[in-house]
Formats: structure tokens, C-alpha cells, sequence
């Protein structure tokens, strides 16, 4: 599950348990600043009337361009070898602590959670920067160790992110449990916590949903779960949301999961839907 910062972490010490995403976060940042991209107006074709001069000239930049996402890839690929970082307790907000980090969960197969996380940020990632909006990461490979969630909200609260996407999958093993969930911080801590980050939650969730993806029949209600537990979105000061994709150990999503053309479709609605939140906010 969650949280930030933006230069990878010295390597630490030992094992860890594997753990299903409903926990914790971890990773070490990274920053993309893509130039934004430019369209070149055609000249007119020859006539005999001049054309007329439109009033408001055509911008060169697309919408977005120059808004900042913070992209989070739940967990790391080092996390598991690496216990003494990963379980040492950081501040969680709330007055609360909590283990720095966790490995996450894995499909029965054994694709994990990490991995998937971290392709598809990359994926959504690549796709915002093509149209000139500057993406951050909360980490830069899959081999290393955390960061920390606090350090994760560090990271969007550093960037003055537009909007904090952290990106999970869930590890139920309850027999009808599947779908994807949108989790938001509640109650509100500040101003960002409130309606921002609200609209960011349904704006991604009405997304998913619209792209064919089911809502979680386990957590939350239709696809929305607020959540007082979650580092990085109590500690964030930015608009912020995590997204649980769906559940691992559910067998037709862990092969969706699993799959390039999969995560191509998960990668596709979460940047709709990031578009979509900055188009309107």
C-alpha cells in the first residue's frame, strides 16, 4: 500500500515477511521533467480571399502542461531483504507510528505486488510526460529499499504536486473478494485532504469504473474507501489519493495483473483520470 520521497535510499539489513498491501509503503524517488510537447500550426493554403485572422491565437502547449504528479509505486523490490529498515517505525500521522515499509502482496503465481506497482506507474507516468505535465517518483528502480511512508508524502509535499497518486494492489484471500478501491484520508487533516482530495478519489474511481473495471466487493462503498491508517495520505499536504487496483489472489484479476495488455488497461484509466482531475481543478 503507500507513501514518498525523491533520492533513492542507502541498502540496509535482513528478511521480511511477506504482506498483503492493506499496511504500509516504501521507496526511493525519482523526478522526469519532460519538455512539454509542441504543435506546429500549418500554413494556410493558397486562395484568394485572405483568411481571417481567428481572434484568440492556438496555444502550443498542451492543457496540462507544467502541473506536477507525484506518482507512488507501492513497495520495493529490496524491501524483503532489508527487515531492520523496513520494520523500523516511522511517523504515520495522527499522532500514530507504524513500520517504515512492508513487501506487499503477490499474485498465487508469484508475480509481486512491486513489480507491478512499478510498471505501472512507469506506463502512466510516460504517458503524462508526453503531454508535457512534470511526473515525480517516489522511487527510480525495483531492486531497492523503501522509502519510508512518511518519506513517500515527503516527496509530493516537496514537489507541490498537483495531485499524489499512490498506486497498489490488494492481497484478500477471502474467495469473492475483488475489485479495485480508491482510498482518501478521513477525516480531513488540511485543506488539501478535504474536497481536493475527494474530487482526485472520484474522478479516479468513476474513471476505473468507466473503463470496465468492477469496485471492490470487500472495501469500502462503490469504489471509495476512507481510511485514517494510511501514512502518506495523512501525512500529505498535497491533493492525494491511493488507488488498490484489485485483489491479487483473485484469480481472473492476478491474470489481468500479470499481463502486459493488463496493466496497459490499468495504466490507461488511471491517466484518464489524472488528466481528467487537472483539466477540472
Amino acid at each position: 500500500m503507500v507513501t514518498v520521497r525523491a533520492n533513492p535510499l542507502p541498502l540496509l539489513t535482513g528478511l521480511v515477511l511477506l504482506t498483503a498491501c492493506s499496511g504500509g509503503g516504501g521507496s526511493a524517488p525519482s523526478a522526469a521533467a519532460p519538455s512539454p510537447a509542441r504543435s506546429s500550426i500549418p500554413a494556410p493554403s493558397a486562395s484568394s480571399t485572405p483568411p481571417s485572422t481567428p481572434s484568440t491565437p492556438p496555444s502550443s502547449s498542451p492543457p496540462n502542461a507544467g502541473k506536477v504528479i507525484v506518482l507512488d509505486p507501492g513497495h520495493n523490490g529490496g524491501n524483503s531483504t532489508h527487515p531492520g529498515e523496513i520494520n523500523r517505525k516511522v511517523p504515520a500521522g495522527r499522532g500514530e507510528t507504524k513500520p517504515c515499509n512492508t513487501t506487499g502482496t503477490s499474485t498465487n503465481a508469484g508475480y509481486p505486488e512491486h513489480a507491478f506497482t512499478f510498471a505501472i506507474a512507469q506506463e502512466v507516468g510516460n504517458a503524462l510526460a508526453a503531454k508535457g505535465i512534470r511526473v515525480v517518483y517516489t522511487r527510480s528502480d525495483d531492486s531497492g529499499t523503501g522509502p519510508c511512508v512518511d518519506k513517500r508524502a515527503e516527496i509530493g509535499n516537496s514537489a507541490e504536486a498537483d495531485a499524489v497518486v499512490s498506486i497498489h494492489a490488494d492481497g484478500a484471500t477471502a474467495a469473492s473478494a475483488h475489485g479495485f478501491h480508491v482510498a482518501y484520508s478521513s477525516p480531513a487533516l488540511n485543506a488539501a485532504q478535504g474536497e481536493p482530495s475527494l474530487e482526485l478519489a472520484r474522478t479516479m474511481r468513476n474513471t476505473l469504473r468507466d473503463n470496465g473495471f468492477a469496485t471492490s466487493t470487500y472495501v469500502g462503498s462503490a469504489g471509495l474507501s476512507a481510511r485514517s491508517d494510511l501514512a502518506g495520505l495523512n501525512l500529505s499536504t498535497r491533493p492525494s489519493v491511493l488507488v488498490e487496483c484489485g485483489n491479487m489472489r483473485n484469480a481472473t484479476e492476478a491474470a489481468r495483473m500479470s499481463s502486459d495488455i493488463g496493466r496497459t488497461r490499468y495504466a490507461e484509466a488511471i491517466t484518464q483520470a489524472i488528466e481528467d482531475y487537472l483539466t477540472s481543478s
